[in-house]
């Protein structure tokens, strides 16, 4: 008995020692550009913890939330008329909870990449079935769920770092994107 609890003392003790952290250990440094995620309903996780829903997510966006920092954004950081990640690092990933409709075109639940081709007047907002990729630098048009413009409103107050969020409306919610001047929504269907 005694031999079957020193090995299995000494499994535990191995097992744990390669899960150790050691002074050799090298993390990535911070990023510039933090990653963050909005939920669609808002705050969805600290409504459930807290048992204020019942419903399940509809919607989530992870994207990096690059800065202003007194740089041009618009037509300058971000070109006018050429494919952006919409945000900063990997590309803005979106994940429908279920089928949704966009511009009248259905969406079947899963997880894409959004990317944005902005202009002055309006942005296309892309969704596209390629995932886990860094920038737009392997962007594919053939891979494209659907391609959506809509308008730019200019804002008075320039937002400092790039912000997403949803809003309800009748028929579902917009994904609301806003950095600097420029703010656009993406309406979502939940039919």
């Amino acid at each position: 008995m005694k031999k079957i609890f020193f090995t299995i003392l000494l499994a535990a003790g191995l097992l744990t020692a390669g899960y150790a952290q050691t002074d050799s250990t090298v993390f990535p440094e911070v990023d510039k550009s933090p990653m963050d995620m909005s939920y669609c309903p808002v705050n969805y996780p600290v409504l459930k913890i807290s048992e204020k829903t019942s419903l399940a997510p509809l919607v989530r966006v992870i994207y990096g939330r690059p800065r202003k920092n007194d740089r041009i954004i618009f037509g300058d950081l971000v070109e006018y008329g050429k494919v952006w990640r919409l945000g900063a690092n990997e590309a803005t990933e979106i994940e429908f909870y279920k089928d949704v409709t966009i511009d009248n075109k259905k969406i079947k639940k899963g997880r894409y990449t959004l990317y944005a081709i902005p202009d002055s007047s309006n942005w296309t907002i892309i969704i596209n079935k390629d995932t886990d990729t860094w920038g737009a630098f392997k962007y594919n048009s053939t891979n494209d769920i659907a391609r959506v413009v809509v308008p730019v409103i200019n804002m008075n107050s320039p937002v400092e770092t790039l912000s997403m969020t949803f809003a309800k409306f009748n028929e579902g919610y917009n994904l609301i994107v806003a950095w600097d001047t420029a703010e656009v929504m993406l309406p979502i269907v939940l039919k």
